[in-house]
C-alpha cells in the first residue's frame, strides 16, 4: 500500500507542476491561482493531521503568487514521500483524529485521508483546468494514465 501512494503523490506532484506552468502563462489566471493555493494549503493542513501535528496558521483559501507555487508543489511532495516513507504498513489502518476549519472533530482511516488528499487535488486541478480551457488556454494531459504510460 505504501507503494501505491507514493505513486499517486508522484503523479500528483507531475499534475500539479504542469496545471502551475499552465496558469503561470495564462493572461488572468485569478480564480485557477486561487484554486491551486487552496489545493497546495490544504495538502499541508492533512498532513499535519495526519502527523497529530497542530494545524498550519494559513488559510485553506490563501492569496499565494503564482511564482511561490513550483517551491510549494515540491515542499509538500517532499514532505508527503517523508511520511509515507516512514510508515508502517500497519499505518494505513491507523485512525486519524482532527477537526475541520469549523471545529468539528472526525475519525477517517490514513488510507482513506490519503485518498482524500489525492482527489481533491484532481478535483482543484480540473476546476482550474475548466478556467483556463474557458479562457481559450491549451491544457496539458494531466491523466494519471498518461502519466503511467510515460514516466
Amino acid at each position: 500500500m505504501k507503494a501505491y501512494f507514493i505513486e499517486l503523490f508522484n503523479y500528483d506532484r507531475y499534475a500539479n507542476q504542469l496545471i502551475a506552468e499552465t496558469i503561470v502563462k495564462a493572461d488572468n489566471p485569478d480564480k485557477p491561482s486561487q484554486l491551486m493555493a487552496h489545493l497546495l494549503a490544504a495538502q499541508q493542513t492533512w498532513l499535519n493531521r495526519c502527523k497529530g501535528a497542530p494545524p498550519v496558521g494559513a488559510a485553506l483559501w490563501p492569496d499565494w503568487q503564482t511564482d511561490i507555487f513550483e517551491q510549494l508543489i515540491d515542499d509538500n511532495h517532499r514532505a508527503w514521500i517523508n511520511f509515507l516513507d516512514y510508515s508502517d504498513p500497519d499505518d494505513f489502518n491507523k485512525i486519524i483524529s482532527y477537526k475541520n476549519s469549523t471545529g468539528d472533530s472526525f475519525e477517517n482511516k490514513l488510507s482513506d485521508v490519503l485518498a482524500h488528499v489525492i482527489n481533491h487535488g484532481t478535483h482543484h486541478r480540473a476546476q482550474a483546468g475548466q478556467y483556463l480551457k474557458l479562457a481559450g488556454v491549451d491544457l496539458p494531459n494531466t491523466d494519471y494514465i498518461f502519466y503511467i504510460r510515460n514516466k
